[in-house]
C-alpha cells in the first residue's frame, strides 16, 4: 500500500498571495486531496484554489460571509471544490476523518474524544499543531493568511505513516 498525501489548510482569510503559495506547495508535493478547515472568507478565493491539481473538500468557518456565493463559486469548479457545510466526514486510504472549523469548542472536543475518527482536522485558532488523543490524530494546519501570528502554514498528512509535515509559506 502506498501512502496518500492529503493537504491540510485553514484560515485563508482572503490573503491571495499566500493562497497561491499554498496551492503551489500542494501541487509540488503531489497531494491527492486537500482539506480546508474553513474561513475561506470571500468567494474570490475559490478560483485560486481551483488551480490545485487535487480536489478540495472544505467546510465553513465562523468568518465565511456570503456562504451562498461561496457555494456557487465552488459549484463552478465542476466538482473540483466541494464545500460541505459546517462539518464533513471524509474517508481516504482507509482513514475516517472529521473536518470542521473548530469554533464550537464543545463539538470539537466531542469529535476528538468520541473515538470514532482516526484524524480530526480543524482550524480557527490559527496555531499550527498536531497531537494524539487516544487513537485520534488531531491536526490544526495553522493559518494560511499569516495575520494573527505572522506565520503562514499548511500541513501534509501521510496516510500510511499517520504523520504530519508542516510547510511554512514564504
Amino acid at each position: 500500500m502506498s501512502a496518500v498525501l492529503i493537504g491540510l489548510m485553514a484560515d485563508t482569510h482572503d490573503r491571495l498571495p499566500f493562497v497561491e503559495k499554498a496551492v503551489k506547495a500542494f501541487n509540488e508535493e503531489g497531494v491527492e486531496l486537500v482539506l480546508h478547515a474553513g474561513d475561506f472568507v470571500a468567494p474570490f478565493v475559490i478560483p485560486r484554489l481551483a488551480e490545485l491539481k487535487a480536489n478540495l473538500i472544505g467546510v465553513f468557518g465562523n468568518n465565511d460571509g456570503d456562504k451562498a456565493l461561496l457555494l456557487k463559486r465552488a459549484s463552478e469548479t465542476k466538482g473540483k471544490i466541494e464545500i460541505k457545510g459546517l462539518f464533513a466526514e471524509v474517508s481516504a486510504d482507509g482513514l475516517k476523518m472529521a473536518l470542521l472549523h473548530g469554533h464550537e469548542a464543545g463539538l470539537l472536543r466531542s469529535l476528538i474524544s468520541c473515538g470514532g475518527y482516526d484524524v480530526v482536522v480543524h482550524g480557527h485558532t490559527h496555531q499550527a499543531g498536531v497531537r494524539r488523543e487516544g487513537k485520534t490524530l488531531v491536526v490544526n494546519p495553522g493559518e494560511v493568511c499569516g495575520y494573527l501570528y505572522g506565520r503562514s502554514t499548511v500541513a501534509i498528512l501521510d496516510t500510511e505513516k499517520l504523520e504530519v509535515k508542516f510547510i511554512e509559506l514564504r
